[in-house]
């Protein structure tokens, strides 16, 4: 971990996209104590405070530092919940997505045959298609909640993990210190599990870097589109959309400033995710 860092260091981007990350994940874990204002408790909403500029102060005494939305929402206090409200769809569904994905794609690898054709065909199958598509079908099917939510990120993501997985097992198998351990009397669970998959972590950890910021993405699409989560629990996407129908009229502070949070955060995680899989490639190593 110490020759990691070392070196992660040496690029003063990923630095600063690592402590933009680590700024958001702790503004979001202490968003019920550091905002102003519960965007969720309706009842705490005025709409004489609604659709008012940055710096406006409100009827309960606070700076709106961001204004506020069409409801009457502090606006920072909504982004920030906001983005704890993206944060855990993506970790939650990356992490989903990547145990569902790589373990298909270990044990298609390991097993052969008719397991691997019929596996590995399944997730061609289902990559052919726009991740997009499939997150609003099964949206659409399952309805709207932050369950139904994590079931269709998932679902739409764990293909990338299985072929990705597929194909980092698939060149350790033919390794030597795998016939090896196969020429002993381990049982296969204990080769794959002691042998195979932590050999296959690293691309696993370089997809999980990047489909988290994919499924906050794709979480904020649903969310703009209306298919997300309920009104009641406003994201970023959300936000988006209940500004957007007010750009026109010069109230672009309602829509602009979620975005720009939502950009930020996406933005920080996939330089992260690039520095940590240029580490991970042995042809990148000075």
């Amino acid at each position: 971990m110490r020759a990691f860092w070392r070196e992660y260091r040496e690029n003063w981007i990923a630095v600063v996209a690592l402590a933009v990350v680590v700024v958001i994940v702790l503004a979001a874990l202490l968003a019920p104590w550091i905002t102003p204002q519960n965007p969720y408790d309706l009842a705490s909403l005025d709409l004489m405070d609604a659709r008012k500029p940055p710096g406006f102060v409100g009827s309960e005494g606070y700076v709106h530092w961001l204004g506020t939305d069409a409801q009457g929402r502090d606006l920072l206090s909504a982004i920030i919940h906001g983005l704890r409200i993206s944060l855990q769809m993506g970790i939650a569904a990356g992490l989903f997505a990547m145990t569902i994905g790589a373990t298909l794609g270990i044990l298609s690898a390991h097993a052969g045959g008719w397991v691997e054709a019929a596996i590995m065909r399944v997730v061609d199958l289902q990559l052919s298609f726009p991740a997009i598509l499939l997150a609003l079908v099964l949206v659409a099917v399952l309805g709207q909640g932050k369950s139904q939510l994590v079931i269709a990120l998932v679902a739409a993501q764990y293909a990338y993990f299985a072929r990705t997985a597929y194909g980092a097992a698939t060149a350790e198998r033919q390794k030597d210190y795998v016939e090896a351990a196969h020429a002993t009397p381990l049982p296969g669970w204990r080769i794959v599990l002691r042998h195979i998959l932590p050999n296959c972590l690293p691309p696993l950890i370089v997809v999980g870097t990047v489909q988290v910021a994919n499924a906050i993405a794709l979480e904020a699409t649903l969310s703009f589109l209306g298919l997300g989560l309920p009104p009641t629990e406003p994201s970023l996407g959300m936000l988006i959309a209940n500004g957007f129908q007010y750009m026109m009229s010069g109230r672009t502070w309602i829509s602009v400033y979620p975005g720009i949070a939502l950009i930020v955060l996406i933005v920080a995680i996939n330089i992260v995710g690039d520095q940590i899989r240029d580490q991970f490639n042995p042809r990148l190593r000075r």
